[in-house]
């Protein structure tokens, strides 16, 4: 019986596999389409993992975006979601968000009677903002950031990067242990 790793080195070849009528494999004698079907099998486990890997490195990505960092940027407000006539509206469909300079957000919604709603949900966030209220555009003063806030801004990066190495490696564990299945059972 052909290991994992050489079926997966099959997989890279798998556009210039041509299956023959018989394959010995060891002891026993397959149908060369079978073994193409597992090998595909294979393929459809190893992207399937490679999919879920690359989303899990997004994640990581976009949850290190909106960290604040003491610089003013418009992906810190990303997640934030606001009450706009009954439904969770992200707040980057609802406005423009500027950034004037370094240490200050410009937020101009499309619609003026929302800026009360966007401005709370900016308040409640976890993000530890507070905003300026003239009527038309909200103002955001990023402070500069304290020794304390820096180390708890590196314990959340530092978690978040572990979350993803963790979500990483389960999803090759997974694969990895369906593809042992598979080869247990004779499916390969």
């Amino acid at each position: 019986m052909k290991s994992a790793a050489f079926l997966l080195g099959l997989v890279s070849l798998s556009a210039a596999f041509t299956p023959q009528p018989r394959i010995s494999l060891g002891a026993r004698a397959v149908c060369g389409t079978t073994l193409y079907a597992a090998v595909a099998s294979v393929k459809d486990v190893t992207d399937d993992a490679s999919d879920r890997m690359a989303k899990s490195v997004d994640s990581v990505r976009l949850n290190l975006q909106s960290v604040r960092t003491g610089r003013a940027s418009a992906q810190i407000l990303d997640r934030v979601k606001v009450d706009y006539y009954g439904v969770e509206t992200p707040l980057n469909q609802m406005a423009t968000i500027s950034v004037p300079s370094a240490q200050q957000l410009s937020i101009d919604p499309y619609d003026k009677t929302s800026l009360n709603n966007i401005e709370t949900a900016i308040v409640e966030s976890d993000l530890g903002l507070t905003t300026n209220n003239d009527g038309s555009i909200i103002r955001i003063n990023i402070p500069s950031m304290t020794e304390d806030r820096r180390k708890e801004m590196l314990k959340l990066c530092k978690s978040i990067g572990e979350e993803g190495k963790v979500a990483v490696r389960n999803i090759r564990r997974d694969g990895l242990d369906t593809i042992k299945k598979m080869e247990k059972s004779s499916d390969i």
